[in-house]
Protein backbone atom coordinates (compact mmCIF):
# COMPACT_ATOMS: atom_id res chain seq x y z
CA UNK A 1 0.00 0.00 0.00
CA UNK A 2 2.91 2.36 0.70
CA UNK A 3 3.89 2.26 -3.00
CA UNK A 4 0.40 3.39 -3.96
CA UNK A 5 0.80 6.49 -1.81
CA UNK A 6 4.30 7.08 -3.20
CA UNK A 7 3.08 6.93 -6.81
CA UNK A 8 0.15 9.17 -5.91
CA UNK A 9 2.46 11.79 -4.38
CA UNK A 10 4.76 11.68 -7.43
CA UNK A 11 1.79 12.13 -9.77
CA UNK A 12 0.55 15.09 -7.71
CA UNK A 13 3.99 16.75 -7.76
CA UNK A 14 4.32 16.24 -11.51
CA UNK A 15 0.79 17.49 -12.19
CA UNK A 16 1.31 20.67 -10.17
CA UNK A 17 4.66 21.37 -11.81
CA UNK A 18 3.30 20.88 -15.34
CA UNK A 19 0.22 22.97 -14.52
CA UNK A 20 2.45 25.85 -13.42
CA UNK A 21 4.46 25.65 -16.64
CA UNK A 22 1.32 25.54 -18.82
CA UNK A 23 -0.20 28.54 -17.04
CA UNK A 24 3.07 30.46 -17.36
CA UNK A 25 3.18 29.70 -21.08
CA UNK A 26 -0.43 30.76 -21.62
CA UNK A 27 0.21 33.97 -19.71
CA UNK A 28 3.28 34.72 -21.82
CA UNK A 29 1.20 34.51 -25.03
CA UNK A 30 -0.53 37.72 -23.93
CA UNK A 31 2.73 39.64 -23.70
CA UNK A 32 3.61 42.16 -26.36
CA UNK A 33 6.40 44.60 -27.22
CA UNK A 34 3.85 47.07 -28.59
CA UNK A 35 1.43 48.99 -26.37
CA UNK A 36 -2.04 47.40 -26.76
CA UNK A 37 -4.85 49.75 -27.63
CA UNK A 38 -6.80 48.96 -24.45
CA UNK A 39 -3.85 50.13 -22.30
CA UNK A 40 -3.44 53.50 -23.98
CA UNK A 41 -3.88 56.23 -21.39
CA UNK A 42 -2.65 53.91 -18.63
CA UNK A 43 0.84 52.94 -19.78
CA UNK A 44 3.04 54.88 -22.15
CA UNK A 45 5.20 52.98 -24.66
CA UNK A 46 8.37 53.10 -22.55
CA UNK A 47 6.74 52.14 -19.28
CA UNK A 48 4.78 49.34 -20.91
CA UNK A 49 7.91 47.82 -22.46
CA UNK A 50 9.58 48.01 -19.05
CA UNK A 51 6.63 46.16 -17.48
CA UNK A 52 6.87 43.40 -20.10
CA UNK A 53 10.59 42.96 -19.48
CA UNK A 54 9.95 42.86 -15.75
CA UNK A 55 7.29 40.15 -16.15
CA UNK A 56 9.55 38.05 -18.37
CA UNK A 57 12.46 38.38 -15.96
CA UNK A 58 10.32 37.35 -13.00
CA UNK A 59 8.84 34.39 -14.86
CA UNK A 60 12.27 33.06 -15.85
CA UNK A 61 13.35 33.34 -12.22
CA UNK A 62 10.18 31.61 -11.03
CA UNK A 63 10.61 28.79 -13.55
CA UNK A 64 14.18 28.10 -12.48
CA UNK A 65 13.29 28.13 -8.78
CA UNK A 66 10.18 25.99 -9.29
CA UNK A 67 12.11 23.48 -11.43
CA UNK A 68 14.89 23.11 -8.87
CA UNK A 69 12.35 22.71 -6.05
CA UNK A 70 10.53 20.04 -8.06
CA UNK A 71 13.75 18.13 -8.78
CA UNK A 72 14.92 18.23 -5.15
CA UNK A 73 11.51 17.04 -3.92
CA UNK A 74 11.57 14.25 -6.47
CA UNK A 75 15.04 13.10 -5.46
CA UNK A 76 14.20 13.17 -1.74
CA UNK A 77 11.07 11.11 -2.32
CA UNK A 78 12.48 8.55 -4.72
CA UNK A 79 15.72 7.94 -2.81
CA UNK A 80 14.21 8.11 0.68
CA UNK A 81 15.79 11.36 1.85
CA UNK A 82 12.99 12.06 4.33
CA UNK A 83 13.18 8.48 5.66
CA UNK A 84 16.94 8.80 6.08
CA UNK A 85 16.49 12.03 8.06
CA UNK A 86 13.86 10.38 10.26
CA UNK A 87 16.17 7.44 11.03
CA UNK A 88 19.06 9.81 11.70
CA UNK A 89 17.05 11.79 14.27
CA UNK A 90 15.89 8.65 16.06
CA UNK A 91 19.54 7.99 16.97
CA UNK A 92 19.48 11.09 19.18
CA UNK A 93 15.95 11.18 20.59
CA UNK A 94 12.79 9.08 20.73
CA UNK A 95 10.70 11.87 22.23
CA UNK A 96 7.95 12.57 19.64
CA UNK A 97 7.96 16.32 20.28
CA UNK A 98 11.70 16.69 19.82
CA UNK A 99 11.65 14.35 16.83
CA UNK A 100 9.04 16.56 15.10
CA UNK A 101 10.90 19.77 15.96
CA UNK A 102 14.24 18.40 14.76
CA UNK A 103 12.68 16.91 11.60
CA UNK A 104 10.81 19.99 10.42
CA UNK A 105 13.49 22.28 11.83
CA UNK A 106 16.16 20.56 9.71
CA UNK A 107 14.03 20.73 6.56
CA UNK A 108 13.16 24.36 7.23
CA UNK A 109 16.75 25.37 8.00
CA UNK A 110 18.22 23.66 4.93
CA UNK A 111 15.47 25.08 2.70
CA UNK A 112 15.97 28.61 4.04
CA UNK A 113 19.74 28.48 3.56
CA UNK A 114 19.44 27.11 0.01
CA UNK A 115 16.89 29.81 -0.87
CA UNK A 116 19.06 32.71 0.30
CA UNK A 117 20.95 33.07 -3.04
CA UNK A 118 17.62 33.14 -4.89
CA UNK A 119 16.19 35.75 -2.53
CA UNK A 120 19.34 37.86 -2.96
CA UNK A 121 19.03 37.61 -6.75
CA UNK A 122 15.33 38.50 -6.66
CA UNK A 123 15.88 41.51 -4.40
CA UNK A 124 19.23 42.92 -5.46
CA UNK A 125 19.16 41.99 -9.16
CA UNK A 126 15.58 41.84 -10.48
CA UNK A 127 13.94 44.38 -8.16
CA UNK A 128 17.04 46.59 -8.32
CA UNK A 129 17.16 46.52 -12.12
CA UNK A 130 13.59 47.74 -12.47
CA UNK A 131 13.89 50.46 -9.85
CA UNK A 132 11.97 48.86 -6.99
CA UNK A 133 14.57 47.79 -4.45
CA UNK A 134 15.56 50.23 -1.72
CA UNK A 135 16.63 47.57 0.77
CA UNK A 136 20.16 47.67 2.17
CA UNK A 137 22.10 44.43 2.75
CA UNK A 138 21.90 45.04 6.51
CA UNK A 139 18.08 45.15 6.36
CA UNK A 140 18.02 41.97 4.27
CA UNK A 141 20.19 40.13 6.82
CA UNK A 142 18.14 41.38 9.77
CA UNK A 143 14.86 40.44 8.04
CA UNK A 144 16.20 36.94 7.43
CA UNK A 145 17.35 36.48 11.01
CA UNK A 146 14.09 37.84 12.43
CA UNK A 147 12.11 35.52 10.17
CA UNK A 148 14.11 32.55 11.41
CA UNK A 149 13.61 33.64 15.01
CA UNK A 150 9.83 33.87 14.54
CA UNK A 151 9.77 30.46 12.85
CA UNK A 152 11.69 28.91 15.74
CA UNK A 153 9.76 30.52 18.58
CA UNK A 154 6.21 30.73 17.23
CA UNK A 155 6.29 27.91 14.67
CA UNK A 156 8.32 25.59 16.87
CA UNK A 157 6.21 26.32 19.92
CA UNK A 158 2.94 25.70 18.10
CA UNK A 159 4.28 22.47 16.57
CA UNK A 160 5.40 21.21 19.98
CA UNK A 161 1.99 21.95 21.46
CA UNK A 162 0.12 20.13 18.67
CA UNK A 163 2.38 17.05 18.90
CA UNK A 164 1.84 17.01 22.67
CA UNK A 165 -1.93 17.16 22.14
CA UNK A 166 -1.73 14.29 19.63
CA UNK A 167 0.29 12.15 22.00
CA UNK A 168 -2.01 12.95 24.92
CA UNK A 169 -5.50 12.58 23.47
CA UNK A 170 -4.90 10.47 20.35
CA UNK A 171 -7.48 10.49 17.59
CA UNK A 172 -9.49 13.42 18.96
CA UNK A 173 -6.43 15.63 18.71
CA UNK A 174 -7.83 17.39 15.63
CA UNK A 175 -10.69 18.94 17.60
CA UNK A 176 -8.50 20.28 20.42
CA UNK A 177 -5.81 21.35 17.95
CA UNK A 178 -8.46 23.19 15.93
CA UNK A 179 -9.43 25.12 19.03
CA UNK A 180 -5.81 25.95 19.84
CA UNK A 181 -5.02 27.08 16.29
CA UNK A 182 -8.24 29.14 16.19
CA UNK A 183 -7.19 30.99 19.34
CA UNK A 184 -3.74 31.44 17.81
CA UNK A 185 -5.19 32.89 14.58
CA UNK A 186 -7.53 35.25 16.43
CA UNK A 187 -4.76 36.41 18.75
CA UNK A 188 -2.32 37.29 15.99
CA UNK A 189 -5.05 38.84 13.82
CA UNK A 190 -5.93 41.08 16.77
CA UNK A 191 -2.38 41.98 17.77
CA UNK A 192 -0.55 41.67 14.41
CA UNK A 193 0.14 45.40 14.09
CA UNK A 194 1.29 45.62 17.70
CA UNK A 195 3.49 42.53 17.89
CA UNK A 196 4.72 41.47 14.43
CA UNK A 197 4.87 44.60 12.28
CA UNK A 198 7.15 46.55 14.69
CA UNK A 199 9.78 43.81 14.32
CA UNK A 200 10.20 44.75 10.66
CA UNK A 201 8.78 48.24 10.14
CA UNK A 202 8.20 51.52 11.89
CA UNK A 203 4.61 52.72 12.15
CA UNK A 204 3.58 56.26 12.93
CA UNK A 205 0.27 58.02 13.24
CA UNK A 206 -0.56 60.06 10.15
CA UNK A 207 0.33 63.70 10.77
CA UNK A 208 -2.49 66.28 11.12
CA UNK A 209 -3.38 67.93 7.83
CA UNK A 210 -5.69 67.80 4.84
CA UNK A 211 -5.22 64.08 4.23
CA UNK A 212 -5.94 63.07 7.81
CA UNK A 213 -8.97 65.38 7.94
CA UNK A 214 -10.34 64.00 4.66
CA UNK A 215 -9.92 60.38 5.78
CA UNK A 216 -11.53 60.95 9.19
CA UNK A 217 -14.39 62.88 7.57
CA UNK A 218 -15.06 59.98 5.21
CA UNK A 219 -14.85 57.46 8.06
CA UNK A 220 -17.35 59.51 10.07
CA UNK A 221 -19.69 59.83 7.09
CA UNK A 222 -19.69 56.06 6.52
CA UNK A 223 -19.97 55.22 10.25
CA UNK A 224 -16.53 53.63 10.39
CA UNK A 225 -15.06 54.10 13.84
CA UNK A 226 -11.31 54.38 13.93
CA UNK A 227 -8.93 56.20 16.25
CA UNK A 228 -5.96 56.77 13.99
CA UNK A 229 -4.56 56.17 10.53
CA UNK A 230 -1.04 54.79 10.40
CA UNK A 231 1.84 55.22 7.97
CA UNK A 232 4.40 52.43 7.54
CA UNK A 233 7.92 52.92 6.20
CA UNK A 234 7.56 50.64 3.18
CA UNK A 235 10.18 52.73 1.38
CA UNK A 236 12.95 51.07 3.42
CA UNK A 237 12.50 47.99 1.25
CA UNK A 238 10.75 48.93 -1.99
CA UNK A 239 9.29 51.77 -4.02
CA UNK A 240 6.12 49.73 -4.54
CA UNK A 241 3.04 51.20 -2.91
CA UNK A 242 0.19 49.61 -0.98
CA UNK A 243 -2.38 50.06 1.77
CA UNK A 244 -4.10 47.50 3.96
CA UNK A 245 -6.64 46.98 6.71
CA UNK A 246 -5.85 44.76 9.69
CA UNK A 247 -7.27 43.74 13.04
CA UNK A 248 -10.80 43.92 14.40
CA UNK A 249 -12.66 45.49 17.30
CA UNK A 250 -10.72 48.30 18.94
CA UNK A 251 -7.54 47.03 17.29
CA UNK A 252 -8.68 47.57 13.70
CA UNK A 253 -6.21 49.71 11.82
CA UNK A 254 -5.79 51.24 8.37
CA UNK A 255 -2.18 51.41 7.24
CA UNK A 256 -0.75 53.45 4.37
CA UNK A 257 2.66 52.86 2.86
CA UNK A 258 4.71 56.04 2.78
CA UNK A 259 5.36 55.35 -0.91
CA UNK A 260 1.61 55.49 -1.53
CA UNK A 261 1.35 58.95 0.05
CA UNK A 262 4.24 60.24 -2.03
CA UNK A 263 2.66 59.35 -5.38
CA UNK A 264 -1.06 60.00 -4.92
CA UNK A 265 -3.33 62.98 -4.38
CA UNK A 266 -5.52 63.37 -1.30
CA UNK A 267 -8.61 62.37 -3.30
CA UNK A 268 -6.90 59.24 -4.58
CA UNK A 269 -5.66 58.26 -1.13
CA UNK A 270 -9.12 58.67 0.38
CA UNK A 271 -10.50 56.52 -2.44
CA UNK A 272 -7.94 53.77 -1.70
CA UNK A 273 -8.86 53.86 1.97
CA UNK A 274 -12.56 53.90 1.07
CA UNK A 275 -11.94 50.63 -0.72
CA UNK A 276 -10.29 49.18 2.42
CA UNK A 277 -13.13 50.45 4.60
CA UNK A 278 -15.50 48.82 2.12
CA UNK A 279 -13.98 45.43 2.95
CA UNK A 280 -14.75 46.03 6.61
CA UNK A 281 -18.26 47.38 6.04
CA UNK A 282 -19.10 44.41 3.81
CA UNK A 283 -17.69 42.09 6.49
CA UNK A 284 -15.16 40.59 4.10
CA UNK A 285 -12.50 40.51 6.81
CA UNK A 286 -14.67 38.55 9.24
CA UNK A 287 -15.83 36.20 6.48
CA UNK A 288 -12.27 35.49 5.37
CA UNK A 289 -11.26 34.80 8.96
CA UNK A 290 -14.21 32.44 9.47
CA UNK A 291 -13.50 30.57 6.23
CA UNK A 292 -9.84 30.23 7.17
CA UNK A 293 -10.80 28.71 10.53
CA UNK A 294 -13.31 26.33 8.90
CA UNK A 295 -10.71 25.25 6.32
CA UNK A 296 -8.21 24.61 9.10
CA UNK A 297 -10.72 22.41 10.92
CA UNK A 298 -11.44 20.45 7.74
CA UNK A 299 -7.72 19.91 7.11
CA UNK A 300 -7.10 18.74 10.69
CA UNK A 301 -10.07 16.35 10.58
CA UNK A 302 -8.83 14.72 7.36
CA UNK A 303 -5.31 14.61 8.82
CA UNK A 304 -6.63 12.74 11.86
CA UNK A 305 -7.95 10.00 9.58
CA UNK A 306 -4.50 9.55 8.05
CA UNK A 307 -2.42 9.44 11.22
CA UNK A 308 -4.48 7.33 13.61
CA UNK A 309 -2.19 5.65 16.09
CA UNK A 310 -1.38 2.04 15.28
CA UNK A 311 -3.39 2.24 12.08
CA UNK A 312 -2.45 0.46 8.86
CA UNK A 313 -3.14 3.58 6.82
CA UNK A 314 -0.88 5.73 9.02
CA UNK A 315 1.93 3.19 8.75
CA UNK A 316 1.54 2.94 4.98
CA UNK A 317 1.75 6.70 4.36
CA UNK A 318 4.81 6.98 6.61
CA UNK A 319 6.53 4.10 4.82
CA UNK A 320 5.75 5.70 1.43
CA UNK A 321 8.29 8.43 2.22
CA UNK A 322 11.07 5.86 2.06
CA UNK A 323 10.60 5.83 -1.72
CA UNK A 324 12.48 2.99 -3.39
CA UNK A 325 15.32 3.04 -0.85
CA UNK A 326 14.06 0.14 1.26
CA UNK A 327 14.62 2.12 4.49
CA UNK A 328 12.21 1.02 7.21
CA UNK A 329 10.12 3.88 8.60
CA UNK A 330 8.16 3.69 11.81
CA UNK A 331 4.85 5.44 12.33
CA UNK A 332 5.32 8.99 13.59
CA UNK A 333 3.39 12.22 13.73
CA UNK A 334 5.88 14.26 11.70
CA UNK A 335 6.22 11.73 8.85
CA UNK A 336 2.47 11.36 8.67
CA UNK A 337 1.97 15.13 8.53
CA UNK A 338 4.57 15.54 5.77
CA UNK A 339 3.00 12.84 3.60
CA UNK A 340 -0.49 14.16 4.27
CA UNK A 341 0.57 17.68 3.24
CA UNK A 342 1.63 16.35 -0.16
CA UNK A 343 -1.55 14.29 -0.61
CA UNK A 344 -3.74 17.18 0.56
CA UNK A 345 -2.29 19.49 -2.08
CA UNK A 346 -5.01 18.92 -4.77
CA UNK A 347 -7.80 19.60 -2.28
CA UNK A 348 -5.86 22.63 -1.07
CA UNK A 349 -5.68 23.86 -4.67
CA UNK A 350 -9.44 23.49 -5.12
CA UNK A 351 -10.11 25.36 -1.88
CA UNK A 352 -7.62 28.02 -2.98
CA UNK A 353 -9.49 28.48 -6.26
CA UNK A 354 -12.72 28.93 -4.32
CA UNK A 355 -11.05 31.49 -2.04
CA UNK A 356 -9.68 33.40 -5.05
CA UNK A 357 -13.12 33.51 -6.70
CA UNK A 358 -14.60 34.83 -3.49
CA UNK A 359 -11.75 37.32 -3.03
CA UNK A 360 -12.18 38.74 -6.55
CA UNK A 361 -15.91 39.15 -5.89
CA UNK A 362 -15.11 40.98 -2.65
CA UNK A 363 -12.76 43.34 -4.48
CA UNK A 364 -15.55 44.37 -6.82
CA UNK A 365 -17.83 44.94 -3.81
CA UNK A 366 -15.21 47.08 -2.05
CA UNK A 367 -14.67 49.08 -5.26
CA UNK A 368 -18.42 49.57 -5.48
CA UNK A 369 -18.58 50.80 -1.88
CA UNK A 370 -15.81 53.33 -2.54
CA UNK A 371 -17.37 54.51 -5.80
CA UNK A 372 -20.83 54.95 -4.26
CA UNK A 373 -19.46 57.05 -1.41
CA UNK A 374 -16.86 59.04 -3.38
CA UNK A 375 -16.11 60.01 -6.94
CA UNK A 376 -15.47 56.85 -8.93
CA UNK A 377 -12.87 58.71 -10.99
CA UNK A 378 -10.60 59.13 -7.94
CA UNK A 379 -10.52 55.38 -7.32
CA UNK A 380 -9.94 54.67 -11.01
CA UNK A 381 -7.05 57.13 -11.08
CA UNK A 382 -5.52 55.60 -7.94
CA UNK A 383 -5.79 52.05 -9.32
CA UNK A 384 -4.14 53.10 -12.57
CA UNK A 385 -1.25 54.78 -10.73
CA UNK A 386 -0.74 51.77 -8.46
CA UNK A 387 -0.63 49.40 -11.42
CA UNK A 388 1.85 51.51 -13.37
CA UNK A 389 4.03 52.17 -10.32
CA UNK A 390 4.21 48.42 -9.59
CA UNK A 391 4.64 47.50 -13.30
CA UNK A 392 1.63 45.20 -13.00
CA UNK A 393 0.54 42.84 -15.75
CA UNK A 394 -2.65 44.43 -17.07
CA UNK A 395 -3.39 41.73 -19.69
CA UNK A 396 -3.04 38.38 -17.89
CA UNK A 397 -4.43 35.22 -19.46
CA UNK A 398 -7.93 34.39 -18.08
CA UNK A 399 -6.81 30.94 -16.87
CA UNK A 400 -3.82 32.49 -15.11
CA UNK A 401 -6.21 34.89 -13.39
CA UNK A 402 -8.52 32.03 -12.44
CA UNK A 403 -5.76 30.05 -10.74
CA UNK A 404 -3.60 32.77 -9.20
CA UNK A 405 -5.33 36.15 -8.90
CA UNK A 406 -6.99 37.18 -5.64
CA UNK A 407 -7.80 40.58 -7.23
CA UNK A 408 -9.49 41.15 -10.59
CA UNK A 409 -7.20 42.56 -13.32
CA UNK A 410 -7.21 46.34 -13.57
CA UNK A 411 -9.14 46.60 -16.86
CA UNK A 412 -12.04 44.58 -15.45
CA UNK A 413 -12.13 46.72 -12.30
CA UNK A 414 -12.11 49.93 -14.34
CA UNK A 415 -14.88 48.60 -16.57
CA UNK A 416 -17.02 47.72 -13.55
CA UNK A 417 -16.45 51.16 -12.02
CA UNK A 418 -17.38 52.92 -15.27
CA UNK A 419 -20.55 50.87 -15.56
CA UNK A 420 -21.44 51.75 -11.98
CA UNK A 421 -20.79 55.47 -12.56
CA UNK A 422 -23.17 55.50 -15.50
CA UNK A 423 -25.97 54.21 -13.26
CA UNK A 424 -25.35 56.71 -10.44
CA UNK A 425 -25.27 60.17 -12.07
CA UNK A 426 -26.92 61.96 -9.18
CA UNK A 427 -24.62 60.39 -6.56
CA UNK A 428 -21.52 61.24 -8.57
CA UNK A 429 -22.58 64.84 -8.98
CA UNK A 430 -23.10 65.21 -5.24
CA UNK A 431 -19.67 63.84 -4.33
Amino acid sequence: MSLIFLYLILVILLFEYLLERILDFLNSTYWSTKLPKELEGIYDEEKYLKSQNYLQHKQKYSTVLSSLTFMVSLILLVFGGFAWLDNFIIQYTINPIWKAIMFFGTIGAVSSILLIPFEIYSTFVIEEKYGFNTMKPKTFILDTLKGWLLAITIGGGLLALIVWIFESVGNLFWLISWGVITIFILFFTYFYSNLIVPLFNKQRVLDPGDLRDAILAFALRTDFRIKDIYVIDGSKRSTKANAYFTGFGNKKRIVLFDTLIQNHSTEELVAVLAHEIGHYKKRHTVQALALSIIQTGLMLFILSLFIKKNGMLAQAICQSLSGFSGIEVGQSFHMGVLCFAMLYSPLGMVLGLFMNIRSRKNEYEADRFAAMNLQSESLQSALKKLSVTNLSNLRPHPLYVFFYYSHPPLLQRLSALKDLSSTLPSKQSQS
